[in-house]
């Protein structure tokens, strides 16, 4: 408790200040503190009564957390109501049902709100029950309403498949095989194996399972583990499975045979059937190649081919091939291949080359002009050039004219015709060169005019 200072008692009326005796005293009492002032035969007595500390209320909501065949774990909340003096921690007490002699499990107090009653026989019943401790003392015990039974609760097993296995699983030949699988229940559930119904092969398959999960190890797959397995999992009466397809592939074998059908022109035509070992999975193509009987060197023709048949173009006249096809699936191609037993030689024919007949194109036209003439603007005595483009067959001839009056043979001018490109140079133009210029192309099938407007300015006098 806190220290109160008591106030200072007046003197007694009437009477002188002798130098009197004092006592103080501390009673515990009610709340708040009452001060006491005593005078007696010239003595002071002076008594104080301050507030004892209080426990606590009782721990809230009691409950079982857990039970197993060894413990029980229980948790609950602080008291809602704690005294000034605090809380010092709790104390679990039980005692076997019928037997009310409650003791103490743990020997100090603990302030976690949950504890683990350890160390306990399978088939008891306990009743429990939660103190909290101060400084005042107990507090009102919080106790569960029923006793707990120590025993194992079941969890129904449940295995979680991973993804990847709930399809079929593929492998090649010599790689491992290592899946985890994990699984849930309680108690420890039990791990069985089977192949295709039959316990799995010892020799051919480890398996180590945990409380958690099972691992299915292959060191080196051959294609006799491949099946359908099926994973138990079991506790008591229920029980979980699962089935996993194990796929072991190789490389396929070639085709069972190869044979030349026909032969015409440049072309041969093959057949085969399909391979009597095919890896233990589908064919997925076949590959084709030719050799010459003068070289011996093998050439790809056909890749990825799917059909049981196949043509081959483009072989030389006058050469013997052989040809060869192997197999392909998911591992990829045959180590080996079937050949041919005959060989297919392209045979020489007289030829006699006819060249074709073609129609003489008519390039005729008539004349057209493929870009004008834009206006132009000079200056008195500087030469310019107007230029256009014609096209036509024959070949046009060409009229260049000022204001509609043929130029004709005029020094001033230069006329240029080469190559459908046309032009009129103006050398040194005057005041009165300026008009209208047009060109004029003409040929047997018509002819064509463009024309354009040259301005000449005067000189700037300066």
């Amino acid at each position: 408790s806190e220290e109160v200072k008591a106030p200072t008692p007046p003197p007694p009326a009437g009477k002188p200040l002798p130098k009197w005796k004092t006592w103080t005293s501390v009673f515990c009492g009610p709340s708040p503190p009452i001060f006491l002032n005593i005078y007696y035969c010239d003595l002071y007595v002076e008594l104080i009564v301050v507030a004892s500390p209080e426990p606590t209320s009782e721990p809230l909501e009691l409950s079982v957390e857990d039970v197993n065949d060894t413990s029980v774990t229980i948790q609950w909340r602080p008291p809602a109501t704690i005294s000034s003096v605090g809380l010092d921690g709790y104390i679990v007490e039980c005692c076997k049902e019928g037997t009310g002699d409650w003791k103490a499990i743990n020997e100090e107090l603990t302030v976690s709100c949950r504890y683990v009653i350890k160390n306990q026989t399978i088939g008891d019943r306990l009743n429990i029950r939660v103190v909290a401790v101060n400084a005042g003392g107990r507090s009102p015990p919080s106790t569960l309403p029923d006793a707990v039974l120590v025993r194992e609760v079941v969890d129904r097993p449940k295995i979680r498949l991973p993804r990847f296995l709930r399809q079929r699983y593929v492998r090649k030949v010599g790689e491992k095989v290592n899946l985890v699988i994990p699984f849930s229940g309680k108690p420890q559930p039990v791990v069985t194996w089977t192949k295709d119904g039959q316990p799995v092969d010892t020799k051919r398959v480890n398996v180590r399972s945990t409380d958690k999960d099972s691992i299915f190890f292959i060191r080196g797959a051959e294609r006799a583990d491949s099946g359908v397995y099926e994973m138990c999992v079991k506790v008591d009466s229920f029980e979980d499975k699962v089935q996993i397809t194990l796929q072991i592939i190789e490389l396929p074998g070639p085709p069972a045979s190869v044979k030349i059908v026909d032969c015409w022109g440049f072309n041969v035509a093959l057949e085969w059937t399909e391979p009597r070992d095919n890896g233990n999975t589908t064919i997925t193509g076949y590959t084709v190649q030719k050799a010459e009987k003068k070289t011996g060197d093998w050439f790809t023709v056909l890749e990825h081919y799917h059909r049981l048949n196949a043509t081959v173009s483009d072989l030389i006249m006058g050469n013997t091939y052989s040809f060869r096809v192997f197999t392909e699936n998911k591992c990829g191609i045959s180590p080996e291949a079937t050949v041919t037993k005959a060989s297919a030689t392209i045979q020489k024919t007289g030829i006699v080359y006819k060249p074709p007949e073609y129609k003489e194109h008519d390039f005729s036209e008539a004349p057209k002009f493929t870009t004008s003439m834009p206006d132009r603007c000079t200056t008195v005595g500087y030469s310019t050039k107007l230029l256009c483009s014609v096209r036509g067959f024959p070949k046009p001839r060409i009229q260049w004219m000022k204001n509609q009056m043929i130029i004709g043979d005029d020094p001033k001018y230069r006329q240029i015709n080469n190559q459908g490109i046309c032009s009129l140079e103006i050398r040194k133009p005057g005041n009165f060169d300026g008009g209208v210029y047009s060109c004029r192309a003409i040929n047997e099938l018509g002819e064509a005019i463009v024309t354009c407007k040259l301005e000449v300015k005067r000189k700037l006098i300066q």
